[in-house]
């Protein structure tokens, strides 16, 4: 009797498709091989500018209640170490269940799908993963390295519930327990990539970054909106990062209601470029300096090729005063290249930031660092929220503000007018005339 090669027991290939007997696949999942151009072209995963690999498919979810959460992650385990779990065009993945994948290595996502988490309130307050930093939790956690992530599909918090439920409270109240997931979170991870899809209503931060190196996003949509008037999206930033190096969004289109781009603390070596936002908080650096006695910095980012519509913030630089909070810098911060529409503080140097009381700011100040920093190329107009003031530059008392740079401002009031310029407690020439808070 002639014995089979071992390999033969353990997969069988016919016309390019492997049927893996190892980790015994869900019904519907197809494990192809990555020299079978045909067989991917077939199935959507022949992708320009990415090389062919081992393709994995799952089944599609039948409705919105359809968890295919065991599925995804067997498909992604299937993927790991040099290939690729396809979500494919016009087909719905529905995730409900929390899920740990914090053990990747050298894998691709091509989503070209829909990937869609439920809104069970009542199961995601009991099952995430919960970071202590501003309360924050998710649905799931990449990690590991070499993970990319692309194509043209959607990832969808699919948030509304959640808009609706926390219509009224603050994230950063103390007695705030009703807690909403991050769409997007890293843990651990370094070189990171995601490219061409779009983020659809995440109930909280669209994409939040933990102890991760090397993050990349390119030609992303990140989009959040509510049907309900009365409940609007809420602290649905675009990009949150904690004790990252590495942070690169280029190309990337963002209308979410808050802050477009927002590095926490421990951020270094940023770099932004061609970044469109509508109706947000701006291009901010920080907040920082929130927790007592806690040392926080973000340095070396270079902003360029921004515009920012119809928002509250332009070019903004935010840390913590009051009482019982931390210190630290912001440092080496480049804007460059600004365009600014109907936008109530264009540029602005906040020290006291959130519902801080003025009175306990002034008793309590920043001690928060703000040196080397230019704001150069910024042109377009206010709204006038603020009357004619389109920058306000004001330094804590108990901080140090140097090496502040303006040139080529040319923002205009609604009215055509030429903006002011406010500035106090910054040291040496910022370039361009300023008044100081108290002038008329």
């Amino acid at each position: 009797m002639k014995l089979l090669p071992l390999i033969a027991l353990c997969a069988t290939a016919v016309s390019g498709l492997v049927y893996d007997t190892l980790g015994h696949p869900p019904p519907g999942a197809k494990v192809y091989s990555a020299n079978d151009v045909a067989a991917l072209r077939g199935i959507g995963a022949h992708y320009p500018g990415h090389r062919d690999r081992r393709t994995v498919t799952i089944r599609a979810s039948r409705s919105d209640t359809d968890d295919i959460s065991d599925d995804f992650l067997w498909g992604i385990r299937r993927a790991n170490h040099g290939g690729r779990l396809l979500l494919q065009k016009g087909k719905k993945y529905v995730i409900g269940k929390r899920l740990d994948l914090t053990f990747l290595d050298n894998i691709e996502v091509q989503l070209d799908g829909e990937l869609k988490f439920t809104d069970d309130v009542t199961y995601w307050q009991a099952n995430n993963f919960y970071y202590d930093f501003q309360k924050s939790i998710t649905f799931w956690r990449w990690g590991g390295r070499d993970i990319r992530i692309f194509g043209k599909g959607t990832l969808n918090g699919n948030g509304q519930r959640w808009y609706n439920e926390f219509a009224g409270q603050e994230i950063l109240d103390s007695d705030n327990t009703y807690y909403r997931p991050i769409l997007f979170l890293t843990e651990n991870a370094t070189r990171v990539s995601v490219e061409g899809i779009t983020q659809l209503n995440s109930p909280c931060w669209t994409n939040f970054f933990v102890n991760s190196n090397d993050i990349s996003f390119d030609n992303v949509f990140i989009n959040a909106y509510s049907t309900n008037a009365s409940a609007l999206p809420k602290n649905t930033d675009g990009f949150d990062s904690l004790n990252v190096n590495g942070l690169s969004v280029t190309n990337t289109r963002v209308d979410i209601g808050d802050d477009c781009f927002s590095p926490k603390p421990n951020t270094s070596n940023i770099f932004v470029q061609n970044l469109w936002c509508n109706n947000t908080h701006g291009v901010s650096m920080g907040s920082i300096g929130q927790y007592p006695g806690v040392l926080d910095f973000i340095e070396n980012a270079y902003i360029e090729n921004v515009t920012l519509l119809n928002g509250q913030n332009g070019a903004r630089l935010k840390a913590w005063a009051g009482e019982d909070v931390g210190y630290g810098r912001i440092n080496n911060i480049t804007y460059k290249n600004i365009h600014i529409e109907n936008t109530d503080n264009p540029i602005v140097l906040d020290q006291c930031y959130f519902n801080i009381p003025t009175d306990e700011c002034a008793a309590y100040p920043s001690q928060v660092n703000i040196t080397n920093i230019v704001i150069e190329n910024v042109y377009g107009t206010s709204s006038g929220a603020e009357g004619d003031v389109v920058a306000d530059l004001v330094c804590s008392p108990n901080a140090v503000c140097e090496g502040i740079h303006l040139e080529n401002v040319y923002i205009k009031t609604p009215e055509g007018e030429e903006g002011v310029i406010v500035c106090d407690g910054i040291s040496g020439d910022i370039g361009v005339d300023c008044v100081e808070s108290t002038s008329t």
